[in-house]
């Protein structure tokens, strides 16, 4: 396998290999530094990368275990605002409009913080980068009712906690 093969895989799913890690470690430089070690481990890997049914959830994976890696490496977790990572754009939000956003997603965060970390991991994998149930079980290395378990849970709790805020949202 040539490098131009392995850039035209990663290349397009970049952005979502860092949203992903940014996930889970949540510190964009860590995550970038994640990505750039995931990247240079498919490459010194090229020969199974080659033979790997689906490439796109083999990088996701390695990706997972290198954030994984880092934050037990560190022993503590770091925060960031959703904010930094997540752009919201309306064609001319008014600066109240854009006031109640940014509460919204400042509470959003918040809650999303309170779930358990593999409901977390599944919601963002599902409803955000929009992965298949197989495809997030590949990378989770779980069962797909196990996914759909613990998204239906994810859910779940956060419409119950999201309720009282339901008209700023």
């Amino acid at each position: 396998m040539q490098i131009e093969e392995i850039i035209e895989i990663v290349e397009p799913i970049k952005n979502k290999l860092y949203r992903y890690a940014v996930s889970i470690v949540r510190d964009r430089f860590v995550a970038e530094d994640i990505v750039q070690e995931a990247i240079i481990k498919v490459w010194k890997n090229k020969a199974k990368f080659a033979e790997v049914g689906n490439q796109q959830a083999w990088i996701m994976t390695i990706v997972r275990n290198l954030a994984i890696d880092k934050i037990r490496a560190d022993k503590k977790r770091q925060t960031s605002d959703i904010t930094e990572h997540y752009d919201i754009s309306d064609n001319a939000p008014t600066p109240q409009k854009k006031i109640e956003q940014k509460d919204a997603l400042a509470r959003v965060n918040e809650i999303m913080g309170t779930l358990p970390e593999m409901q977390r991991e599944i919601i963002t994998l599902r409803d955000v980068e929009g992965y298949t149930y197989s495809e997030i079980a590949d990378i989770m290395d779980i069962t797909v009712d196990q996914v759909k378990v613990y998204l239906f849970r994810a859910r779940k709790a956060l419409r119950e906690k999201l309720t009282p805020w339901k008209e700023l949202l």
